[in-house]
């Protein structure tokens, strides 16, 4: 995969580091930038202290150098703000808003602050504004479209600055200090030309050099096209390009006709691939991207994106890979002429292409983590060549570079309507290279999201399996995040799903977790019922080794609301049916649990006797770390029995199997189950509790939350 890959350390493989700019002109507006970040604001001016960080606004239009302001702005003053620069972009290329909710967690993510999945925007500006209180830290905001964005992600520190770039201003904003740009002087606008033309164009004919500069209104972005115009043809006067500019008459913006003059010059399978690019997911493009769109080959596919490059056309991202941009005050423009210039259908033909090479490319990224199962290793021997990566780091690389692209080609997917079908498959591959090389666990924040564009698609299509599946994802990461009563309602809907699809698997993933939900909730008898009502469906499926795992949970119901009887029962349901599962570990997890509500049931003698048979199944599964948990499980048992002496036997025991330091005899009731019906009845035992020893745990229980099933792909597509 040369035209795509990284080494396993990391270091470029291909591609070429992006040309090192030097930026023009703009002194007066510079000054005044610096000069602003001192000026006394109105809150100081009236003896209060300055409540949030100053704003600067760069406004502009599209074009008119107002990113490279900031950008210069942020290098000189950088060295000011010790907790460093955060950068994030409030716009698509197409000028659709980002939500709030996705800046925040952009910046959050530069911070490296850990973001609960699925949390709204008002939780996560209050977190970034929490986790900026003690830093000064500069803000970057490129293309904002609007006031509420920039608010929203304003710090509550005047020790922070923040930079916008706007196309206007930023009404409602306190105390904003505004620069807009107009075009270069001519003395700058005329080095930009010469940087591309070389200094004798320019200084043999300098007046038709300054009516260049002039037709192009010294709007950077006209002036990089024209001239990179004039650098690809070398015998060309610079006042050819003026004459043919001024032939182009005065439609559109200087830098709409400039792009018509350079389009209209390159050759024609680079003209439909630089309108093509306007498809490209967040303006990114790699080469299989651009080979994809025109159909043409990645090798024939780079090529052109370097001569776009060296026309100005494009920008070379920062990046290991192989990686352009679509400059933002092109894309309009490129998608206005693939408009006029493509039928529909070849439109719709290119972007299928696109999401399918990134299906394929996704596949290939999780098969290199398989490689240890045959089926997985023939399949991706059959893959093209182009289409490998050399290993699973360089696979890893390639998908946390190309994240962004992946996810803004996911949501372009959804939102188009018409591909629904790939975007499905496309959604599938990327949840499953996400969990493959970074986890579950990782990967939440931005599989919450890719969840929520497959519930759109199932309930776009009425696909009530798909939406089935999506709403339990969903659910599952509401759980583990503290939002319970959300999961519920979602867990709900999903067996409501899973009912109209007559999915089995689904409706009983779904009352299994709402009876969890149920449970942290701390309603423990609709979490019985619940669970009672996924046994029963478990049973009648006869799937043997779920149904002895929910009668452990029915046990823990009934163990949390003091129904020690009924707890008890339900117990040896669950160790009888691990025990003809042949499961000696979890059969040795139920008995230990068993002799937990004995002894809150004020059983203790039965108990010891348990905790003894589950010592001796503990040893049969060979699981040394049961073993100990048992052994301790054996010592609490043993000093409510007021034998001090065997209880410090048994955990002497279980500390020579772990290799650990003497655990201390403090006792922690940090996760002990309340009892709902007050106090132990007479001559009770007082429940054990677990201890907090290092690498001792207690015996595994099942899950109290709502999460206790495997999640099932969002796509039946391997």
């Amino acid at each position: 995969m040369a035209d795509q890959a990284v080494d396993t350390g990391g270091a470029k493989l291909s591609g070429h580091a992006a040309p090192e700019v030097h930026f023009l002109g703009r002194t007066r507006e510079l000054k005044e930038l610096r000069a602003d970040i001192e000026r006394a604001g109105l809150d100081t001016i009236a003896g209060r202290k300055a409540p949030r960080a100053r704003v600067l606004l760069i406004a502009g239009r599209p074009g008119s150098g107002r990113t490279a302001l900031a950008e210069e702005l942020v290098r000189q003053v950088a060295d000011r703000y010790r907790d460093g620069v955060l950068r994030a972009r409030l716009s698509e290329p197409d000028g659709t808003p980002v939500p709030v909710e996705r800046a925040a967690r952009d910046l959050l993510a530069g911070l490296d602050v850990p973001v609960p999945a699925g949390a709204d925007a008002d939780d996560l500006s209050a977190l970034l504004r929490e986790s900026l209180a003690d830093r000064r830290v500069l803000l970057l905001l490129d293309d904002a479209a609007g006031a509420e964005q920039v608010d929203a992600l304003l710090p509550d520190t005047p020790e922070c600055l923040l930079v916008a770039v706007s196309a206007g201003p930023l009404t409602g904003i306190s105390d904003v200090r505004p620069c807009t740009l107009g075009g270069l002087d001519t003395k700058s606008a005329l080095e930009l030309l010469t940087r591309y033309t070389g200094s004798v164009r320019i200084t043999v004919d300098p007046r038709s050099a300054e009516g260049l500069v002039e037709a192009c209104q010294g709007q950077p972005a006209a002036l990089i096209l024209a001239g990179g115009w004039l650098a690809a043809r070398p015998q060309t006067a610079v006042a050819d390009l003026a004459k043919q500019l001024h032939a182009e008459g005065d439609e559109g913006t200087p830098l709409s006709r400039i792009l018509r003059l350079v389009h209209a010059s390159l050759p024609a399978p680079a003209a439909r691939i630089l309108r093509l690019l306007s498809l490209a997911p967040a303006g990114l493009v790699d080469p299989h991207t651009a080979s994809a769109l025109a159909g043409c080959s990645v090798g024939a596919a780079r090529t052109t994106l370097d001569d776009l490059t060296a026309l100005g056309l494009l920008r070379i991202v920062p990046s290991p890979l192989p990686e352009y941009e679509v400059p933002g005050c092109l894309h309009p423009l490129l998608r206005a002429a693939a408009e006029a210039q493509e039928r529909p259908a070849e439109l719709q033909l290119a972007r299928a292409r696109m999401l399918e090479r990134t299906v394929r490319l996704l596949q290939s990224c999780r098969a290199i983590t398989e490689t240890d199962n045959p089926q997985a290793r023939e399949k991706l021997q059959g893959t093209p060549r182009a289409l490998r990566f050399p290993g699973p780091r360089a696979a890893a690389d390639w998908l946390r570079l190309r994240r962004p692209a992946l996810l803004a080609a996911a949501r372009a997917a959804v939102a188009d309507g018409e591909l629904d079908t790939l975007a499905r498959r496309l959604m599938s591959q990327l949840v499953r290279a996400m969990v493959a090389h970074f986890g579950t666990q990782a990967a939440a924040p931005d599989l919450y999201g890719v969840h929520q564009l497959v519930l759109d698609v199932a309930e776009r299509r009425g696909l009530p399996r798909e939406r089935a599946a999506a709403l339990l994802n969903l659910a599952d990461v509401d759980a583990r995040t503290g939002r319970t009563a959300e999961a519920l309602v979602r867990y709900r809907a999903a067996l409501d799903a899973g009912r109209e699809a007559n999915d089995p698997y689904a409706t009983g993933r779904a009352m299994e977790s709402v009876g969890g939900a149920h449970l942290e909730l701390g309603d423990y008898e609709r979490a019985a019922d619940w669970f009672g009502r996924a046994l029963a469906q478990r049973l009648a499926r006869d799937e043997r080794t779920d149904a002895a795992r929910l009668y452990g949970r029915i046990g823990t119901a009934h163990t949390y609301a003091g129904r020690y009887g009924e707890a008890q029962r339900n117990w040896r349901a669950a160790a009888a049916g691990h025990r003809k599962n042949g499961e000696p570990a979890a059969h040795a997890r139920a008995l230990s649990e068993l002799a937990r509500v004995q002894e809150y049931a004020g059983r203790p003698e039965e108990s010891l006797r348990t905790c003894q048979e589950a010592m001796e199944w503990a040893r049969r599964a060979d699981d040394e770390r049961l073993q100990a948990a048992v052994q301790l499980r054996l010592a609490d048992t043993l000093e409510h029995l007021g034998d001090p002496a065997a209880a410090r036997l048994h955990r002497g025991a279980a500390e020579r199997i772990l290799g650990e330091e003497p655990l201390a005899p403090e006792r922690d009731t940090a996760h002990e189950p309340e009892r709902a019906d007050g106090p132990p009845p007479a001559g009770a035992a007082e429940p054990p509790r677990k201890r907090s020893g290092k690498g001792v745990p207690e015996p595994e229980q099942p899950e109290h939350d709502a999460n206790a099933c495997e999640i099932r792909s969002t796509s039946a597509e391997d």
